[in-house]
């Protein structure tokens, strides 16, 4: 019967998100296709795009890398450079400047302190570590019939979404910083910048299906472990 339960819970609360967060890969991945095949006007290529960037807030100790992998651009702190995939660096389409400034966006964040990235990477190793222990202490808890050690265990599970609710934020604002310096500095037209904007918001949606599956496991497990049949 527990098992039953379980899987209702699945079928129910997870699935429905699970699907959601395919419908906005999809969908991330439809926009940045779409908007690659339109050529910026000004001919900038992704990484020379996210430079300016960069040189619109001052910032001259980050350096460029190119990676393999498709969307697979990202920000590294602590080594301060901007990885960016060869479609994205040598692209001179709107998605592929869009991806770039976002990406330097976060390099902003970080040269300004930005508050919330500053908490994110701040709770980053309790994070971790209750990703990892969480549900096993709970399972513990659960068959030892120990409830203060099952509590214990999916709160440590649940500061996985408190790391995804964080990351949102920080997400929006580096897209913010960058759908604000392309259109301040005319990197690209009015008419392409829309489409940039459709890339880094599909992005976004990425990250909020992601919180949704989380919250939606928590509660499964919440509702699992609060049964003992």
């Amino acid at each position: 019967m527990g098992l039953l339960y379980m899987d209702q819970y699945y079928l129910l609360l997870v699935v429905p998100m699970l699907l959601l967060s395919l419908v906005a890969q999809v969908m991330v991945k439809s926009a940045f296709n779409k908007q690659s095949k339109v050529l910026s006007s000004r001919g900038l290529t992704g990484a020379q795009a996210a430079a300016r960037v960069l040189y619109h807030y001052g910032i001259t100790d980050v350096r460029f890398e190119t990676i393999s992998g498709k969307l697979s651009d990202h920000y590294d702190p602590k080594a301060k450079v901007i990885r960016l995939s060869q479609e994205v660096a040598n692209g001179t389409n709107v998605a592929a400047i869009g991806v770039a400034c976002h990406e330097a966006g976060h390099a902003a964040q970080h040269a300004q302190d930005y508050v919330p990235i500053k908490v994110r990477n701040a709770i980053l190793p309790v994070c971790n570590i209750g990703s990892y222990i969480g549900l096993p202490i709970a399972i513990f808890g659960y068959f030892l019939g120990f409830q203060p050690l099952v509590s214990i265990g999916l709160l440590l599970y649940g500061l996985i979404a408190l790391f995804q609710l964080v990351t949102l934020p920080v997400e929006l604002n580096a897209s913010h910083r960058a759908m604000k310096v392309m259109e301040e500095t005319n990197m690209l037209t009015d008419d392409e910048l829309p489409g940039a904007r459709k890339v880094l918001t599909a992005a976004a949606m990425t990250y909020v299906t992601a919180l949704l599956v989380t919250l939606a496991n928590l509660l499964r497990f919440v509702l699992r472990f609060s049964r003992r049949n």
